[in-house]
């Protein structure tokens, strides 16, 4: 069993920022790469931002430059500091990771998602 809990989501102005985290717990093995997605009414959910389990980093570009992924691996936790708002940002974030649970077994995970909200 593996959880994925996000928080950090909210309310906030445009330009303003705000930073999310996801930690996961439970029978983990190795885990291997987390990333952030988001999901806007209506449209399909995209991946924002990963970094594997080497640290190599990718963002998409609706957001490179303004946001930054970070891990404390200790911890197993993955952030995403969003800088710069706007509000075609609001979405859910979803919160995502490869995970094995043993030296054989893998699974993907989610988080519960957090709303982002950007509005004046």
């Amino acid at each position: 069993q593996v959880q994925l809990v996000e928080s950090g989501g909210g309310l906030v102005q445009p330009g303003g920022s705000l930073t999310l985290s996801c930690t996961a717990s439970g029978n983990i093995f190795r885990l291997v790469a987390m990333g952030w997605y988001r999901q806007a009414p209506g449209k399909d959910r995209n991946l924002i931002a990963r970094i594997n389990a080497g640290g190599g980093i990718d963002y998409a570009d609706s957001v490179k430059g303004r946001f930054t992924i970070s891990r404390d691996t200790a911890k197993n936790t993955v952030y995403l500091k969003m800088n710069s708002l706007k509000p075609e940002d609001t979405a859910v974030y979803y919160c995502n990771a490869y995970i094995y649970e043993d030296v054989k077994t893998w699974d993907a995970y989610w988080g519960q998602g957090t709303q982002v909200t950007v509005s004046s």
